[in-house]
């Protein structure tokens, strides 16, 4: 096989994808910084530095990848507190989840007042998210409704577990987008896991891009271990979406190779055996071999993107621990009674 055969091949799925050589470097580091992250606060709550932390890890190729479809000045994203890699892709700053995850006056997010990991930031078109699952479904569709009559030209993107399809927000959210042709993409990270509830035990039927036919618009399976397909799939929904031709559903296949959040042990209802195996399918290692085998990272600028993002991390560390906290007679800013 001659030398080079990998890079063909990689390119040809690049131009497939709508991706060029630039912009995969770019979605490969994102990934790499949503992961370093995500580790560190895990490390962070542990130390008690910090109260609260959900990894991301296994789910940066999906959330970067389906992010990086949408234009960053112009639409929205409705996340949930796995967003991490769509936050960074979107424009927040690796100083301002520090700033979050310390609950410091200045987090962009909520000024301390949110839990960690609870993101909303006006100024980047982030709508504000809460702690229960599937509200933020119907949420988007008013988005997207209100640029629709706003005449905006912009796409709200949806982030969500597949926990949150058992809610009657999920149907409320897509049945009012259906009906009314909105420009929003329903994103579905699905890693089988409700924190302890599996999948089989939420849904008889376990793909749920399947119910989009019920609310009459496409949905889509995609695996979202693969950064490349996610693009493709999601910049379709995109583009749909901004040409008037109403919603979709995407669900990526992921994986959870974390416990749900800092307040869960895993080992108590999942075997070493099954995270074993998940790790082995981690997309970071997977993508960062196509890069090379492509020609676009070898080893040494591979750990000089990696020491990079490290560094960038551990001062956005020592920024948000140093920066001042909310002060006590701010408590009530931003209540209201009538």
């Amino acid at each position: 096989m001659p030398a080079n055969d990998g890079a063909h091949r990689f390119s040809d799925r690049l131009s497939e994808s709508g991706l060029d050589g630039a912009d995969a470097q770019r979605v490969y580091r994102y990934m790499l910084l949503a992961r370093a992250i995500s580790e560190k606060s895990w490390l962070l709550t542990r130390q008690g530095r910090v109260l609260f932390s959900m990894p991301c890890d296994g789910q940066e190729a999906a959330d970067v990848a389906s992010a990086y479809t949408l234009d960053t000045t112009n639409d929205f994203i409705v996340p949930y507190a796995r967003s991490l890699g769509a936050m960074l892709v979107k424009g927040m700053t690796t100083q301002e989840v520090m700033l979050n995850m310390f609950g410091k006056a200045a987090d962009p997010n909520g000024g301390g007042r949110q839990m960690p990991m609870h993101w909303g930031y006006k100024q980047l078109g982030i709508i504000s998210m809460g702690s229960s699952v599937g509200t933020t479904l119907p949420r988007a569709s008013g988005v997207a409704l209100a640029s629709k009559l706003k005449g905006q030209n912009a796409v709200t993107m949806v982030y969500f577990g597949e926990g949150s399809a058992s809610e009657g927000d999920f149907h409320e959210g897509l049945a009012f987008a259906g009906v009314h042709r909105l420009p929003v993409v329903f994103f579905c990270n699905n890693n089988g896991w409700a924190t302890s509830v599996p999948v089989n035990l939420q849904s008889a039927e376990p793909q749920i891009a399947k119910r989009a036919e019920g609310y009459g618009f496409p949905g889509i399976t995609v695996d979202g271990l693969d950064p490349l397909a996610v693009y493709q799939a999601v910049r379709e929904t995109v583009a749909r979406a901004r040409s008037g031709d109403g919603p979709s559903l995407v669900e990526a296949t992921t994986i959870r190779m974390m416990p749900h959040s800092s307040s869960d042990d895993h080992l108590r209802y999942r075997t070493p055996e099954e995270l074993a195996a998940e790790r082995e399918l981690d997309p970071l290692p997977r993508f960062r071999d196509i890069l090379l085998s492509a020609e676009l990272l070898d080893g040494e600028s591979e750990q000089a993107l990696r020491d990079a993002v490290d560094q960038e991390v551990e001062s956005a560390i020592e920024f948000a621990d140093a920066a001042p906290s909310p002060a006590p007679e701010s408590a009530l800013n931003g209540v209201y009674a009538p």
